[in-house]
């Protein structure tokens, strides 16, 4: 990334901040970790300020005000355009320098890896999109600069990578790739898994699940990674733990209604996903329980689109994007051995408290803690993978007009943490 599109460059920036490297000896190397962020942009509501902010302000946990037992001491923005935050933090918090390029972030200005782990937040800017409408992130370009000090310097220290890994599925598994053979923890992915929950249920250890689902809202690949991770945290603790996917198909305008009313997906879970949302829209004004038809559905959902998907083991799953009827996120499944369905909905907060706190990320900070401070990923990044490849398949599946594509390279098997993440206080 040359950063040509920013109104300022970084060099300005850190003249302006009075920023000079920092040495970094094993006489004067503080005891509390150093954590590096590397991040796309950072303004008001973007993800870096969601996360940048909880490592140098803190956040509300556990009913107290926390501050991470780590120092965030470098950060490298590519693209700072003129109302930005990175200048208010490097003044209001020296000890965090800013670095105009991810190398001195990570080396501190001395040549060597002088940080104890990495903050990778590569979501927001102005960035080139694919034919296939997909934005060029350039979470692969960062992470491959990342890595580069790490092999320079002869040793590596743990990732945070925010949302999924790469556009690009070739290039998220070879970040995958590199993390194990390298050796150094790596975890990815969004605040649905490890948020709240209305009600605060988790799929139990071993269940058999025969359909899972997810309807939320948003565009293609953004919200809808977000609704795989909600169906993928949930079913991944099935008897057998993940067996990877086999399929995908993807519906969109008349073939997604066409299907809906075939029945290619269970309407009981759809109609569960509903019954479980906090913002479904009513049908008629004046009352707000009044359950959409059919014809009130394909009334109020905007571009509806649905990825349906088989696993290795027969599981089926389907991530439902019906912007217009609600705006959260919620899960159901079939379960064998009960006529009841399970469900539960991924609890984000929506505006204004969404706009000012977002305290869903609060988790998602608190688990990259975990991981910085034991050196052991929090949660799989399988998880991760996996939901990257099926957002990458997705958008494949409805660029070559909605064909069932077969997804061999999904064949990602694992276990879930036997703990829950999610976010119970």
């Amino acid at each position: 990334m040359t950063g040509k599109s920013m109104q300022i460059t970084r060099r300005d920036l850190l003249i302006s901040a009075g920023a000079a490297p920092l040495v970094v000896t094993a006489q004067t190397r503080p005891a509390r970790p150093r954590i590096a962020a590397i991040c796309t942009t950072y303004f008001q509501y973007s993800h870096s300020q969601h996360i940048v902010d909880r490592f140098l302000e803190g956040y509300g946990w556990n009913g107290t005000h926390h501050y991470p037992a780590m120092d965030l001491v470098s950060l490298f923005v590519d693209q700072t355009p003129e109302r930005e935050f990175s200048r208010d933090r490097s003044k209001r918090f020296p000890t965090m320098r800013m670095f105009p390029s991810i190398a001195e972030a990570l080396t501190l200005g001395t040549g060597k890896l002088a940080v104890d782990g990495v903050m990778l937040v590569g979501e927001h800017g102005k960035y080139e999109k694919t034919e296939k409408g997909q934005v060029k992130y350039p979470r692969y370009e960062f992470f491959q600069q990342i890595v580069k000090v790490f092999r320079e310097s002869g040793r590596s220290v743990p990732v945070f990578n925010d949302k999924h890994l790469s556009w690009n599925w070739d290039w998220a598994k070879e970040m995958y790739d590199t993390s194990r053979q390298m050796g150094f923890a790596f975890m990815a992915g969004s605040s649905l898994p490890v948020t709240w929950r209305t009600p605060s249920l988790e799929m139990p250890t071993g269940a058999k699940v025969k359909e899972a689902m997810c309807v939320c809202y948003g565009g293609v690949d953004s919200y809808d990674f977000h609704g795989l991770e909600t169906v993928q945290c949930m079913v991944e603790r099935r008897a057998g733990g993940e067996s990877g996917v086999k399929w995908i198909q993807a519906y969109r305008g008349d073939e997604f209604w066409k299907a809906h009313k075939d029945g290619v997906w269970p309407r009981e879970l759809f109609d569960a996903c509903l019954c479980r949302s906090h913002t479904l829209k009513p049908a008629r004004e004046g009352f707000n329980h009044i359950f959409p038809k059919q014809a009130d559905l394909e009334r109020m959902i905007k571009a509806p689109v649905a990825y349906r998907y088989q696993h290795e083991d027969g599981l089926m799953s389907t991530m439902i994007l019906a912007s217009g009827l609600i705006e959260d996120f919620n899960f159901a499944a079939q379960l064998q051995g009960t006529n009841e369905i399970f469900s539960t909905q991924m609890y984000l907060p929506m505006p204004p408290a969404r706009t000012s706190l977002a305290n869903f990320f609060s988790p998602l900070v608190n688990g990259a803690e975990k991981m910085y401070l034991s050196g052991k990923p929090t949660y799989p990044l399988e998880r991760t993978l996996l939901t990257t490849g099926l957002t990458a398949a997705g958008v494949d599946s409805l660029f070559q007009k909605q064909v069932k594509l077969n997804t061999p390279h999904l064949a990602i098997k694992y276990q879930p943490t036997r703990e829950s993440t999610f976010w119970r206080s």
